[in-house]
């Protein structure tokens, strides 16, 4: 498909602009010619994961038609990916950029919540503390990844990688003369080499303003590794020994003066920066292909993000009432399975999450269809007691548990016993920008005893509003009727154009564009019986909503939702609707286009690592913000206009922007009031050679961007815990005014503290602010996992704080991984026990074959071999498992393939994701056929298991273990 439409635009907020830094720059430079940590992370992703498709082409005789290196965009790896020539869906690389957006803000976030730590940087010589860093988060990752915990497993590499790429610009690997990655770095069972001795000597001062060649001569020749000290504070440092450099340094003020840093070109070693940067990359790449390795080739391109579809997600009340809501959701989503499996459009995951009172859960994730069916079959309708269930505590585990931007549907017929939660559930709405849509089942039918009134069931409107999903009221006879729009949402590409939600309701006219990129375009409006409507076209065309069959659309009814799907998808420009109600209704128009994006609210910080860094929770009132928008795909597109808009208003802040080249704009705010903003966003795009004139679209946020004059924050020193062990979260709440700490203000604020898990937890149930605290209050939550927690596990803790006298309130949400201690480092060993072959030097290879047995050990202590793949290959694999003399467990490998086919490579992966790669290749033989070796036959038995192979050997076989 052409991918003229193919535009992602990725918004994020961010406060301010500065230049300052002491490691390759978290996010955006200055100079406009350094690397930084967020082009590194992202140019090896891209490049790893095109090199992962590419294999899956050839591996399926597919053609994959993209050059590999670091010019890659988004939208051209998730283009060459996912195009099929028999595809005719709309590719959209929304997906795939949040994944890598929330990967380089997770890497930035490391200058931030471990600025001072030097193992995190590789200062100060701390290479085996920053080595055991990156392990162990690797660990952490592939441990995640096998509980399909792909938003945590994220984060983790995110912080990872910010490790790896650092020892580049602050150790003097560069300067040894590597052009490779330090392998070491990420294989725990491998020695850190070289490395400069406490007492020795490793700088001299730097000459006038040149750092060049500070690094002692003796140091480079007996090829000694170093990296320089930091310290903010003081000046000491062991004697003789480099320093970081920089302005902030205190160290490198002291003899020998000067650093050998390669931050950025006009850094200590700025002359080396893209050397470093380079290797940054590749380093980056070998982690990435260490984990692929490891969890495999599916589930690699998962973690990355690159898909085309959203989740399905189911969150069902199962008591007694609701046996027809459970049949219609069965039906729904078996007849979703039935039609999208093994297409584009088939759901990247299947979540269901049921309720009642007392229980909810378990949590079910899993990418296996017939599994996600064989679960929602066994949901029956039983018990429900008193009438309120545990609605928001299922729909807690769906938030966390559901990638970013997912569409989550929930179906009740009853009150939320746990609606204390509802704040709990509103942040978490505004950090993962999900939306929620509340199926609502007899709300109105007063003389069931389980009824919701019009209380219980505005706060699920409430929700809804808050998400830009919707709370759909309809009987049970009709919910087969409303659960079209769950049809709707699982389509491929779907934007959102315009949505608007009044309360209390006014009559209002609403306009809106519709573009050439648009298809399948349907209008959804809820409200009362009483609400009327009227739908004109861009030519002037209109229907009533009395209309169900009109010139325009096509209009169904199920309870307070009405569905209009237009006729003609060509009609492009501006479409007016009106809306007649004193009532609550809201509008909303969507359809498929590869055009959309996304937002995340990041804010500036000054200082030793200057950069923007994501910011969790809500933005301050009366603050400035401003957004960075970059456009992917297409830079044909202009972006003339980003507003904030709140229709309670209406108040609509309109930005002003500037152009930071390519497709990157900065729309700077100033003063936003307080209120419930969408980012609204209009663009033109003149990439079509057809059109004379540029088109025009428009697109908006679905989730409520809600300030708040309070500010909480948060950081925790590792976001792993171990099974039975606890960790502290000091955090603090101030007060502000326009945006800034009020540090006059004193007052009580409510703190909740909530996790996802049940895990056990404290926190204070308030704070204070006195007076002389500078407008600010201090407390500490604590997290206990039990002894049973599973490693990979994910944990969300959100803490929130609340002015009680003014219902104000500020969050911060964090994710924790539950990681064991890992004692197995060691990779798995292979030893070749047999070959046998009658290849030839004959043309006619394919007629003949040859077979190689490998023993495949993880050693008395391992963990055990899980699994065995072939990396490259034509060939068959077998595995059987055997008992060897000395106790351990091993796994024969047997592999067959055409003598045209003469190597193999097999990938042998223990339980904790020790990577080993065994070759198998085939030497031709110049002579006759003859007995070049003869192997002893090996004979194990164990318990009945006997493992003999004899070895008669016509060609010479090199089988060996790589360890990449």
């Amino acid at each position: 498909m052409s991918n003229n439409w193919s535009v992602s635009l990725l918004v994020s907020v961010v406060l301010a602009l500065t230049d300052l830094t002491q490691s390759f720059q978290p996010l955006f430079v200055s100079d406009g010619n350094s690397t930084s940590h967020r082009d590194i992370t992202q140019r090896a992703i891209l490049r790893k994961t095109a090199e992962v498709c590419r294999d899956i082409a050839v591996a399926e005789g597919r053609d994959f038609i993209l050059n590999v290196d670091n010019s890659l965009t988004v939208d051209q790896v998730q283009e060459a990916c996912l195009f099929t020539d028999n595809s005719t869906s709309l590719l959209s690389s929304v997906l795939f950029h949040i994944s890598i957006v929330n990967m380089y803000l997770s890497n930035a976030n490391v200058d931030l919540a471990s600025m001072l730590s030097d193992e995190h940087h590789f200062d100060g010589e701390t290479f085996q503390k920053g080595r055991d860093l990156i392990t162990k988060g690797v660990s952490a990752v592939k441990a995640s990844v096998k509980l399909e915990n792909f938003i945590t497993g994220r984060w983790t590499l995110g912080r990872v990688c910010h490790t790896l790429q650092d020892f580049y610009s602050h150790s003097n690997w560069v300067e040894l003369g590597n052009t490779s990655p330090y392998n070491a770095l990420i294989k725990p069972d491998q020695t850190i080499e070289n490395v400069a001795g406490p007492n020795i000597s490793t700088c001299r001062n730097c000459t006038g303003e040149s750092c060049d060649n500070n690094i002692l001569p003796d140091i480079l020749q007996q090829g000694l590794l170093t990296s320089g000290y930091f310290n903010l504070i003081s000046s000491e440092k062991p004697d003789g020994k480099c320093s970081h450099g920089g302005s902030f340094d205190q160290t490198s003020k002291r003899d020998p003066v000067g650093g050998i840093n390669k931050d950025q070109i006009g850094s200590s070693h700025g002359s080396l920066h893209h050397e470093a940067a380079d290797l940054a990359v590749n380093a980056t790449v070998e982690l990435l292909e260490d984990i692929r390795s490891a969890i495999g080739d599916k589930n690699f391109l998962r973690l990355m993000g690159l898909s085309q579809s959203s989740v399905l997600c189911f969150v069902i009340d199962t008591t007694g009432s609701m046996s027809d809501d459970i049949a219609e959701a069965k039906r729904v989503s078996f007849n979703i399975i039935d039609s999208k499996r093994g297409t584009l459009q088939e759901p990247s995951a299947y979540i269901l999450v049921p309720f009642n009172d007392p229980g909810f859960g378990p949590l079910l994730i899993t990418t296996d269809a017939d599994k996600f069916k064989e679960s929602i079959n066994e949901l029956t309708a039983s018990g429900g007691g008193d009438v309120p269930e545990l609605c928001l505590s299922g729909l807690q585990l769906a938030l966390t548990a559901a990638p970013p931007s997912s569409e989550i549907f929930v179906f009740t017929d009853a009150p939320a016993k746990d609606a204390d939660l509802k704040s709990t559930i509103a942040a978490l709405i505004e950090s993962t920008k999900s939306e929620v849509t509340f199926m609502l089942t007899d709300v109105l039918t007063s003389r069931r005893k389980r009824a919701l009134n019009q209380a219980d069931a505005q706060l699920y409107r409430d929700l809804a509003r808050a998400s830009g999903g919707q709370a759909i009221e309809v009987s049970k006879s009709d919910l087969v009727q409303a659960t079209s729009v769950i049809e709707d949402s699982l389509q491929s590409a779907v934007v959102t154009v315009f949505q608007i939600m009044m309360n209390p309701g006014k009559p209002d006219n609403f306009t809106f564009t519709i573009d050439s990129s648009l298809r399948n375009i349907t209008i959804y409006i809820t409200g009362t019986s009483s609400l009327s409507f009227n739908l004109t076209s861009s030519t002037g065309v209109s229907q009533s909503s009395s209309e169900s069959s009109g010139p325009l659309a096509s209009l169904s009814l199920a309870g307070n939702l009405r569905r209009l799907r237009l006729n003609n998808d060509n009609e492009t420009g501006l479409w007016e609707i009106s809306v007649d109600s004193n009532d609550p209704y809201s509008v909303k128009v969507a359809g498929q286009s590869s055009m959309n994006f996304i937002y995340n609210l990041v804010e500036a910080h000054e200082g030793v690592h200057a950069d923007f860094f994501l910011k969790e929770g809500r933005p301050l009132s009366g603050g400035n913000a401003t957004l960075l928008v970059t456009v992917a795909g297409s830079d044909s597109v202009k972006i003339p206009e980003v507003t904030l808009y709140d229709s309670s208003g209406p108040t609509e802040v309109t930005g002003t922007l500037q152009s930071l080249g390519g497709s990157n704009f900065l729309v700077t705010f100033n003063e936003i009031p307080a209120g419930e903003f969408v980012v609204q966003l209009r663009g033109e795009d003149s990439s079509s050679s057809s059109r004379s004139t540029p088109s025009s679209f428009q697109r908006q946020g679905s989730t409520q961007i809600k300030t708040s004059s309070i500010s909480v924050t948060a950081q925790a020193n590792s976001t792993n815990i171990e099974p039975g062990s606890t960790v502290s979260i000091p955090f603090t709440v101030s007060t502000t005014t326009s945006g800034v700490v009020n540090e006059t203000t004193t007052g009580t604020f409510t703190v909740r503290a909530t996790n996802d898990r049940s895990f056990d937890s404290t926190s204070p149930g308030s704070v204070t602010i006195e007076t002389d605290s500078e407008g600010k209050a201090n407390g500490t939550v604590t997290l206990t996992a039990p002894d049973s927690a599973v490693s990979g596990t994910d944990v969300t803790l959100t803490i929130e704080a609340e002015d009680a006298a003014t219902t104000d309130i500020n969050y911060i949400v964090l994710r924790f991984s539950i990681a064991p201690e890992v004692t197995d480092v060691n990779r798995p060993v292979c030893q070749e026990v047999s070959t046998s072959t009658n290849c030839s030097t004959s043309s006619l290879c394919d007629s003949s074959q040859w077979i190689f047995v490998a023993n495949l050990t993880d050693g008395i202590n391992g963990t055990g071999i899980e699994r065995v793949t072939i990396r490259k290959g034509s060939g068959t694999l077998n595995t059987t498992t055997v008992v060897g003399p000395g106790g351990e467990n091993i796994t024969v490998a047997s592999y067959q393939a055409s003598c045209c086919a003469d190597r193999v490579e097999l990938t042998v992966v223990d339980n904790v994701g020790n990577v080993g790669i065994c070759v198998g290749q085939v030497r031709q033989s110049t002579t006759a056929p003859v007995t070049a070796a003869h192997v002893t036959p090996n004979t194990t038995s164990t318990g009945g298991d006997c493992l003999s192979t004899t070895l008669w050997v016509w060609t010479t076989v090199v089988a060996l273990t790589l360890w990449k």
